[in-house]
């Protein structure tokens, strides 16, 4: 997700909609976003076969989530000094090479070694990846774009229990990497002929300060997040957050005066993509939240068994595939604003549902209402990835695009973590005596409460906020303000 203010950027000999390409995209952010999950359910194998405690195996997925974020700011200058296709083909094979050396690793050393190696695959794959997407896409056809890359970020959390569970059961954890190795192929090869040759910037120079500040003060966060949930009562994960923010307030004020600053800031000058930052990043915080709060408290609290749990948290992926046809209408329909301000609205509602469910609700009553918040859950999650878009003009893009990433990532650990930390907050609290699920219970109603947050802020919003998207051709007949100067089509010059 690194940002470059430069108006130039790599000249791509392509600048039609390619659905093909958007595919491949998408296929390479599931294999990245599932890596950065799945390995949960095979701790206690990968615990038993190399001789170490259970609780040791976790540093594999802090090692993968930090690199991850930590390389994506330097990820965007990379695809406009070398080129995009370049770096994307490059971030394919590495990621691809090192789920081969996680798969064949002998140790616990070995194995994180090549978790970090395939980190920085997964830092370039996503970022890079919708850089390339979205350059050259229409505005009348983002929408269509970003419905390509918004299910796996909705699918691998809720798939990555099933798949996991399912390859160490009845092959064993070698086979949750091996896994990439054909699919690393194939993607390697389509992207050879689907991504558009290009030619990056070689006087793009590096903001060596503003990258150390900003990959400093994202790597302290993640840190801090992981040590919120894993260690809570040290104080290790405060210390963690506070060097994160410090470090990252620190970037902003260096980039601000910097003359060629490693992102452009002044995308936040955009309203429609300072919604993504403010009410997005909330709604994504609280989201990532669900699939980590609803097994624990189907097994902690209501005595299911893995199996169970993991059958009935699917019903949130079939909402997110079921209404994904329609998302797209609904936004062309209604607008962005009000699209926004219903997926919010409509995920607190069924977030305080949740935390009414007991072992005695009717199952049938239960996977009706996990349907429908993974649709709308898929809602929010699709109308924030496109309206962020709306009104960036093209020398922002890569900006725009490195900065969003970084956040999604931040928001996603930031689930987990603030949803781990309000079940110790309401263990053992009066209003849920005897109930193994009140801790759970509490939870839920507090990201229902954290969600009317970005309802808020979605009122805020224009109500033709982002037409030149949901509604081309008709935002200034309806009295929309003229979109930004080179906006009509995102890539860059």
């Amino acid at each position: 997700m690194a940002v470059s203010n430069s108006r130039g950027g790599e000249t791509s000999t392509s600048q039609a909609w390619n659905p093909r390409l958007a595919l491949l995209v998408a296929a390479t952010f599931f294999m990245e976003f599932l890596d950065g999950t799945i390995l949960t359910t095979a701790i206690p194998n990968i615990a038993g076969d190399f001789g170490v405690p259970a609780a040791d195996v976790n540093i594999t997925m802090t090692a993968y989530l930090m690199t991850v974020a930590m390389g994506i700011p330097l990820s965007g200058w990379l695809a406009e000094r070398v080129g995009a296709r370049k770096v994307f083909c490059f971030a394919i094979a590495l990621f691809t090479l090192a789920s081969l050396a996680c798969a064949v690793s002998p140790d616990l050393t070995v194995l994180t070694l090549s978790r970090i190696l395939q980190g920085a695959g997964g830092a370039m794959m996503v970022p890079v990846g919708t850089l390339l997407v979205l350059r050259g896409t229409p505005k009348s056809e983002l929408l269509r774009a970003t419905a390509f890359l918004v299910w796996p970020a909705l699918l691998a959390p809720v798939l990555a229990p099933l798949v996991g569970g399912a390859l160490t059961t009845y092959l064993s954890w070698h086979w949750i990497f091996l896994i990439n190795l054909p699919l690393g192929a194939a993607a390697f090869i389509a992207a050879l002929s689907l991504v558009p040759a290009g030619t990056g910037d070689r006087t793009r120079r590096l903001d060596w300060l503003g990258l150390l500040l900003t990959t400093t003060g994202v790597g302290a966060l993640v840190v801090g997040l992981e040590l919120a949930t894993a260690h809570p009562d040290g104080p290790w994960a405060a210390i963690g957050a506070v060097a994160g923010v410090c470090a990252l307030a620190a970037a902003v004020l260096w980039m601000r005066r910097a003359k060629n600053p490693l992102f452009d800031l002044s995308v936040f000058s955009t309203r429609t993509f300072r919604a993504m930052a403010t009410g997005g990043f909330v709604y994504r915080l609280t989201i990532s939240s669900v699939p980590f709060l609803l097994p624990l408290m189907f097994q902690t609290g209501f005595g299911w068994s893995p199996l169970h749990a993991g059958i009935m948290v699917a019903a949130v992926f079939i909402g997110n595939i079921g209404i994904k046809p329609a998302t797209t209408p609904l936004i062309r329909r209604f607008g962005f604003r009000a699209m926004l301000v219903f997926g919010s609205l409509a995920s607190a509602v069924s977030f305080a549902l949740c935390a009414l469910l007991t072992p005695e609700t009717p199952q049938a009553l239960i996977f009706a209402l996990l349907v429908c918040s993974g649709a709308f859950r898929s809602i929010g999650f699709s109308a924030y990835a496109s309206v962020q878009y709306a009104d960036i003009a093209p020398f922002q893009l890569t900006s725009a695009n490195s900065v969003s990433a970084t956040l999604v990532q931040l928001a996603a650990g930031a689930g987990i973590a603030v949803g781990a930390l309000l079940i110790r907050v309401f263990d053992g609290v009066a209003a849920f005596p005897a109930d193994h699920a009140g801790p759970f219970r509490g939870a839920f109603l507090t990201m229902a409460v954290l969600m009317l947050f970005s309802t808020a802020d979605s009122l805020s919003l224009h109500r033709h906020a982002g037409a030149e998207v949901s509604r081309p051709g008709q935002a200034r007949a309806e009295g929309q303000p003229p979109p930004p100067p080179g906006a009509g089509r995102v890539q860059p010059r």
